[in-house]
């Protein structure tokens, strides 16, 4: 027993797991846990500061706090309230339709900002009491916007293929492109399911105003090209997804300032302020989860955990499930950069020695992070939609199973059909 407590893989493990059981800041058990074993085990407490800072000092990192500038700027400029009003127009007579609508509005979104409580702050306040005044339970309604916000990091461009793209050196362009089809199937099996359950609850539709339709797209429009300049140009090969994440800041602004005019001084003040946040959140967690994957692989934790997973099975179907599995307890306990940052380099022994796709494996854990923002007890979609909407976590769960459950059936036909995800990559010749 003494040697076993001796060993600095279980300090690493049990000063990471047992302060998230107190509620502290998985970057703070992070740090906390990589410190303590550096000093304990003296492995080098001088290489702290080099590797805090080359876990962020690389180039297609920068594009995450672009990406998260376009998308509060879209906010603010009044992109997301237009894009409400035109796809309410198109589907809100239907039963169930503000709910199908939000579903779609966060799907183009996706498209926008590469963040799921991002999504859900820009979308909520205007769909959750639209969906209550057209007489949605608040508890169904918040639900259905955090459960779709989740698509955020599926469809291009989005956040958490980036940090993929970064820890396994595949291509961001073709993971972009990969995430497109599994997105509009997730975004189809929520639909399908969210229409089953308005009906049964009786939700009816927004009787359609004559002659609205088309003035709401024409209030749209410049928002509709959003995504068609973000991902048209990186396809095209005019500039890098990291170029791109620029170009969106530039044409929010753009739209900001001088179509809609809905942007001042004052605002970008306080969209600067909103940028800065989020990025520091997001690049505290890199710094301090790249800090525990390194420290990881130096006492030898993570080459252990690789073994054991290959040792689990040599069927390949057994060991995804495992692997489905792991990432869902995961998801409920940890952020998803985070996860990234510690499971991937465990799983990446075991995707070269399946002979898998990389691409199509970055899509399946992705779509396990978007499961995981709105699985309790760290569900960071539903906390967000817990304040917007004054209800409690415990019951924006309930509504939220079935939504959930609609998600795993679409990574389930993920998981079966790889084509699904690297279709479109090889149709555009990505790799």
């Amino acid at each position: 027993m003494t040697d076993f407590f001796s060993q600095p893989g279980v300090w690493l493990l049990a000063l990471f797991l047992v302060p998230l059981l107190f509620g502290i800041p998985i970057s703070v058990a992070l740090g906390c846990a990589t410190c303590f074993v550096l000093w304990k085990w003296n492995l080098g407490v001088m290489m702290l500061s080099y590797n805090f800072y080359a876990g962020i000092y690389k180039f297609p990192l920068l594009a995450i706090p672009f990406f998260i500038l376009a998308g509060i700027i879209m906010e603010k400029a009044g992109i997301a309230e237009r894009i409400i009003r035109l796809i309410n127009e198109l589907v809100g007579s239907m039963t169930g339709g503000l709910a199908i609508a939000t579903i779609a509005v966060a799907t183009f979104w996706g498209a926008v900002s590469g963040s799921g409580p991002a999504t859900v702050a820009a979308l909520g306040l205007v769909l959750i009491p639209g969906m209550v005044k057209a007489g949605y339970d608040k508890a169904f309604a918040t639900s259905v916007v955090c459960v779709s916000s989740g698509l955020a990091i599926i469809i291009p461009p989005s956040i958490i293929f980036i940090i993929y793209s970064d820890l396994m050196g595949t291509s961001i362009g073709a993971l972009f492109a990969a995430g497109i089809l599994p997105g509009i199937l997730v975004s189809f099996c929520l639909i399908v399911m969210v229409g089953l359950l308005s009906k049964a609850k009786n939700y009816k539709g927004t009787p359609r105003n004559t002659g609205t339709l088309k003035r709401a797209f024409l209030d749209a429009f410049w928002g509709l090209l959003t995504p068609v300049i973000i991902l048209g140009g990186i396809y095209g090969g005019v500039f890098t997804p990291t170029e791109a994440a620029a170009v969106a800041v530039f044409y929010g602004l753009f739209i900001g300032f001088f179509v809609y005019r809905t942007l001042t001084l004052k605002t970008l003040g306080e969209v600067l302020v909103g940028a800065l946040q989020g990025t520091s959140l997001i690049m505290f967690v890199v710094t301090c989860a790249n800090l525990y994957s390194w420290v990881g692989d130096t006492i030898g934790v993570i080459p252990k955990i690789g073994q054991a997973m290959l040792g689990i099975s040599q069927n390949p179907y057994v060991v995804l499930l495992s692997i489905n599995a792991m990432l869902f307890v995961a998801g409920m306990l940890l952020d998803a950069t985070a996860i990234m940052y510690v499971f991937m380099p465990i799983l990446a022994p075991v995707v070269a020695y399946f002979k898998w796709d990389p691409i199509w494996f970055g899509v399946m854990v992705t779509i396990n992070m978007a499961i995981g923002q709105v699985t309790p007890p760290v569900a960071v979609n539903l906390f967000v939609g817990a304040n917007i909407s004054g209800l409690r976590i415990e019951e924006l769960t309930k509504p939220a199973i079935p939504q959930i459950l609609a998600v795993i059936v679409a990574l389930a036909i993920v998981v079966l059909f790889p084509a699904l995800s690297t279709f479109i990559p090889k149709a555009m010749g990505m790799y």
